[in-house]
């Protein structure tokens, strides 16, 4: 069976952990789609981790970790960040690597800091890691697969074609020195040697898996919001963040898709620009943003503070629609504890009229939040392992948001931990 791990808004939700608890049930995590610009956040009792590129299940001895070929693949980080696990004594995980996967270029990370620093005040709050020149030149076909690494006919011309390119962009437009062909072939050659034992055909790889009766996770970046087609577009990312792209991103039947666990947070986060129709800002949002997570809401790749606002059931509804959600799992509950009461933003009022559907970003810039508040609880839930035994107004928290959105909360988690989550048998439920 295959189970899709995926978030419905901005990103940040908490899918990490939720991939890291559900590995223990799997044979097998993907990375199906983006790169190094945005992380998983896990604490277990290894320590806490950051994980930007290795699939969450690398803490488990009996999972085999891919990555797909819809990913955008940083060598050096990659197998850096496999060395910082070692480390901490983690043991070293099971890796493939798709043949097909395509590599994040060192010059696709000097042109996307470029390009932020030419656009000044109208950037895209880019994390610089090279995510957007790297799928611009995937889609342009002149990107560099991980089986060309083995070619060297291949490789050899390529690099000197594609630096007669770029170096027009780096001379006459940002007026940085030229890539020199023969310090990036040299290059080339490390990240060979760094990726070849983990090379392989990964489709035929999970067909064999599936056909075995195995357990495929595929873990999605970012949410439904930052999705290039169905996002607050254009500040969005440049690969899909849906559960439906897993099936690209890993080589795999659309079909084979059984369960699709869509990841909410009690309240909303967002990382870098874009709309965020109910934001919270001054002492409140610090307030929000200094308890939130594990240790303050701050991005795990850029450590930039996150913006911060209360749960958001328009976004949230359309962002489990477009992912066709079976399972919501419903995180951080246990933040909310101090507050007296809690607003919801349950409609947007645009132009007057008032909608639940989420609509493209030039109408979403004129959106107004339309909130409805809920009591408090007023206490600490973590701990807590059953649904029945939490406070009566968190309860009532999490059954009125899982009535606005139309999905079922299967999970809620109330703490940073593996332990921390509480299975709900959900009315919605199909």
């Amino acid at each position: 069976m295959v189970k899709a791990i995926v978030g419905a808004n901005w990103g940040d939700e908490g899918k990490g952990k939720i991939t890291d608890m559900m590995a223990q049930e799997a044979d097998i995590v993907v990375r199906f789609q983006g790169g190094a610009n945005a992380g998983h956040t896990i604490v277990n009792d290894y320590g806490k981790f950051a994980l930007h590129t290795l699939p969450s299940g690398v803490f488990y001895s009996h999972i085999t970790n891919i990555i797909g070929n819809g990913v955008a693949l940083n060598i050096p980080l990659l197998f850096g960040e496999v060395q910082s696990l070692v480390e901490r004594s983690v043991p070293s995980p099971k890796l493939l690597v798709s043949d097909r996967a395509q590599i994040v270029m060192p010059y696709h990370i000097l042109l996307d800091q470029y390009e932020e620093e030419r656009l000044g005040g109208k950037s895209f709050g880019s994390t610089k890691s090279g995510i957007a020149p790297f799928y611009s030149d995937k889609y342009a076909k002149i990107g560099f697969q991980v089986s060309e690494l083995f070619d060297e006919e291949i490789l050899r011309e390529k690099v000197q074609r594609v630096c007669e390119l770029k170096n027009v962009l780096f001379e006459h437009l940002y007026h940085k020195p030229a890539i020199r062909p023969e310090e990036l072939l040299e290059t080339l050659h490390g990240y060979r040697d760094m990726v070849a034992p983990f090379v392989c055909d990964v489709s035929v790889f999970l067909d064999k898996a599936l056909k075995e009766g195995k357990t495929v996770l595929l873990e999605g970046q970012l949410g439904t919001l930052k999705d290039p087609d169905h996002g607050i577009y254009p500040m969005v990312t440049s690969s899909s963040t849906l559960a439906a792209f897993g099936a690209i991103g890993a080589g795999l039947p659309p079909y084979e898709i059984g369960q699709i666990v869509t990841v909410c947070k009690a309240y909303s986060s967002a990382v870098g620009a874009g709309a965020f129709v109910s934001e919270l800002f001054g002492d409140e949002a610090e307030e929000l943003r200094r308890r939130g997570g594990d240790g303050g809401e701050y991005g795990a790749t850029t450590g930039r503070p996150r913006r911060v606002g209360w749960f958001d059931c328009v976004a949230s509804r359309y962002g489990c629609r477009m992912q066709g959600t079976t399972d919501v799992a419903f995180t951080v509950l246990d933040v909310l504890g101090y507050l007296d009461e809690i607003p919801v933003c349950v409609g947007y009022e645009i132009d007057g009229e008032v909608t639940t559907d989420f609509p493209v970003t030039s109408r979403l810039s004129k959106a107004k939040p339309v909130f409805e508040k809920l009591p408090g609880w007023k206490c600490e839930t973590r701990g807590i392992r059953k649904y029945e035994e939490l406070p009566e107004n968190c309860r009532k928290y999490i059954e009125f948001i899982e009535e606005r959105i139309g999905y079922p909360i299967t999970m809620v988690s109330n703490g940073p931990g593996r332990e921390d989550i509480i299975y709900r048998e959900s009315p919605l439920a199909r």
